[in-house]
């Protein structure tokens, strides 16, 4: 089949164009006017910094609590970057999020140190007990599990960060109350 004056090639650029690059003019139908506006100025304050794209991420993530795979276009029109460059930077943080978190975020430690106490074992009492896996928050909203690779507490293993504390020698028990705290109080 020929089409006439173009080629594949010319075809398939035309179908990436629409759906990888200029992905602007779907992006207003998921991210709300806020958020985009929010976007636009973290965007507008980093985007001559040196190094900007970190920044820029930790930006946006503190303002909405992740960074939405929407704003990748706009950051990456903004820094002369690929899209492909922006979800690479987001993917391979584990710190960065690309849906929101719930109310309380459980972080399980997967350091060595925790491992040889046990912690796997715990990983997997705590995704059967959500009903969840890492990067994924409960029906509800409540609670984000999300793996760490260190918390700094080897000497009290396994350890957990449930929000910004931090809890040593945890046990399946020890889990399903900080669960329980925090779902019921």
């Amino acid at each position: 089949m020929r089409f006439s004056g173009f080629n594949k090639y010319r075809v398939w650029y035309i179908i990436y164009r629409v759906v990888f690059y200029d992905r602007e003019t779907f992006v207003a139908v998921t991210l709300t006017t806020q958020e985009l506006a929010k976007i636009e100025a973290h965007i507008t304050t980093h985007k001559n910094m040196p190094g900007a794209l970190l920044p820029l991420l930790h930006a946006i993530q503190d303002d909405l609590g992740y960074v939405p795979e929407e704003s990748y276009p706009y950051i990456s029109k903004a820094l002369a970057l690929s899209v492909a460059e922006v979800h690479g930077v987001v993917t391979f943080y584990h710190h960065f999020r690309t849906h929101q978190k719930g109310k309380h975020v459980l972080q399980v430690c997967r350091a060595e140190s925790c491992q040889a106490m046990g912690s796997e074992k715990l990983e997997a009492h705590i995704k059967s007990a959500l009903g969840i896996d890492y990067h994924q928050t409960t029906q509800d909203g409540a609670i984000t599990l999300e793996p760490v690779y260190c918390l700094g507490n080897c000497a009290c293993s396994p350890a957990v960060m449930l929000d910004d504390e931090v809890y040593g020698r945890v046990d399946a028990q020890k889990v399903a109350e900080l669960i329980s705290e925090v779902q019921h109080g």
